[in-house]
């Protein structure tokens, strides 16, 4: 099933697990890597990894930004970062969303990010307001495109509507949870998108690495996800999915991770997924996806196999 090409390429590499499961050695290797495969497009926040004992926040920008001073191809690569939940960062007023911006582009090292979002709506400032800074950041030339990342629909088309009438830089990036067990996307964000001409970049395409295929029934798996991943087990039918994608995996060459992301490009209005990796052997076997299109056959399969997870068949028990 050919699709346009994406000005992300096939697939965008996770920076959640930079100063997480992956110190600056090995996120240089695996960005290294990366764009060795044929990656662009790298995606962080300046949350990420604040959750870790010791750490603050920024330490994701920080090795990236260490990683960029050593690359010559700045230009060819698409960078993108969020605001609003940096513990010292919080919020998307304007004033915060100047400041943190700053101090993701000094830790980043650059002058500008190909792709700043808002990490999640502010219902407490006008969108007015942050849609203003935003657009002024463009203009600055700090940010090439705005991003919305875990916006409602309606919440999104608010901002459409703000920005046309006032001759303001459009959202033109989403960024949510969508993947083959979590489908909600699609009852009403994904019409929605593709409505406003905005493009999506699924994060949790592999549902925490469920869909990697390394969680199966009676294996026992030593990583900091399991207990979320393992927890899609639980239901018989996602089981069942996963012999599916063995199947059609086993058909192309690759592991169901590749299978998996290829799909995500089937839906509607998404431009290529995100997924992390924390060892060059799990970038491995996420980069099989770059190039690799999966057949209106294969794809109806995943989405049959799957549409117990759609929000119409979870309301109803189906």
């Amino acid at each position: 099933m050919p699709t346009a090409p994406s000005a992300f390429g096939d697939l965008v590499l996770g920076g959640n697990v930079f100063g997480w499961t992956a110190d600056a050695a090995l996120g240089h290797r695996i960005l290294d890597a990366f764009v060795d495969a044929g990656g662009t497009a790298v995606d962080t926040a300046d949350v990420y990894s604040a959750w870790v004992d010791g750490n603050s926040g920024g330490e994701s920008e920080e090795i990236i930004g260490s990683w960029l001073t050593r690359r010559t191809d700045r230009d060819a690569l698409s960078i993108a970062t969020k605001v609003f939940s940096h513990p010292r960062r919080p919020g998307l007023s304007p004033a915060n969303i100047r400041g943190a911006l700053e101090d993701s582009l000094r830790r980043l090292r650059t002058d500008h990010v190909d792709l700043y979002y808002a990490h999640r709506d502010d219902p407490e400032v006008p969108q007015e307001e942050y849609l203003g800074v935003l657009h002024e950041l463009v203009t600055e030339g700090k940010i090439r495109e705005i991003g919305a990342s875990n916006f409602e629909a309606g919440r999104l088309r608010s901002a459409a509507a703000i920005t046309a009438a006032g001759d303001l830089t459009p959202v033109t990036v989403a960024q949510d949870r969508v993947n083959l067990v979590e489908r909600a996307y699609e009852q009403e964000l994904a019409p929605t998108l593709a409505e406003l001409g905005i493009v999506e970049l699924p994060y949790s395409s592999l549902a925490s690495g469920f869909l990697s295929g390394k969680y199966r029934p009676g294996r026992e798996v030593d990583s900091v996800r399991a207990g979320g991943a393992g927890a899609y087990l639980e239901d018989p039918r996602n089981v069942a999915l996963l012999e599916v994608l063995d199947e059609i995996a086993a058909g192309h060459g690759v592991g169901i991770s590749a299978i998996a992301l290829s799909w995500l490009r089937s839906r509607p209005a998404v431009a290529a997924p995100i997924a992390s990796a924390r060892t060059l052997e799990q970038l491995a076997a996420l980069v099989r996806t770059i190039g690799l299109e999966l057949s209106t056959q294969e794809v109806a399969a995943l989405d049959a196999a799957s549409a117990h997870r759609l929000p119409e068949a979870a309301s109803t028990g189906a």
